[in-house]
């Protein structure tokens, strides 16, 4: 089992969360120990798996299978508009970081493992008629036509892994 994280790089990587969720207009639970307990689970998940998993689902190790859990989620922006915060409660609405609202209970969204595998299916169908195939980033729905999908989103950041092809 790997150690747990230094508070130094807990501190150092909140930071970071917390620069990259403003700058994408995100904010963090404002509730910092419990913030700080869910970092430590995204470093632990990052030291086991080698990418940074929801802390509160359990990922399977691989990262393909895993790329709808991997922070921030697929599942973070409905999560927020409907309940006013992701499943783990890492990310919140405006409102909830202004101590406006309480959020309410987030259901788990994420689908079993057969019903992922049919989704990934239908979605990898790329119409035979555009000249380029058309990307679209899983956590944020920035669209781009090319022949591969970008580095990183333009958008909200996350690896090329993290888009899929759309029809």
């Amino acid at each position: 089992m790997p150690e747990s994280p230094g508070d130094e790089i807990v501190d150092r990587f909140m930071r970071d969360l917390e620069l990259e969720a403003e700058a994408g207009g995100y904010h963090l639970n404002p509730d910092r120990e419990f913030t700080r307990g869910l970092v430590r689970g995204l470093l632990a998940n990052r030291e086991r798996y080698g990418y940074i998993s929801c802390p509160c689902r359990l990922a399977s190790g691989n990262r393909e299978d895993d790329l709808d859990i991997i922070c921030p989620c697929d599942y973070r922006d409905p999560d927020l508009a409907e309940y006013g915060a992701c499943y783990c409660a890492l990310y919140v609405s405006a409102e909830v970081a202004a101590g406006a609202r309480v959020p309410d209970p987030v259901p788990e969204r994420r689908p079993p493992p057969a019903e992922r595998k049919r989704q990934k299916a239908e979605h990898t169908v790329v119409s035979e008629t555009l000249k380029y195939p058309v990307w679209r980033c899983r956590v944020c729905g920035y669209l781009c036509a090319r022949n591969e999908p970008p580095e990183f989103c333009p958008i909200c950041r996350v690896s090329r892994d993290r888009f899929e092809r759309f029809m």
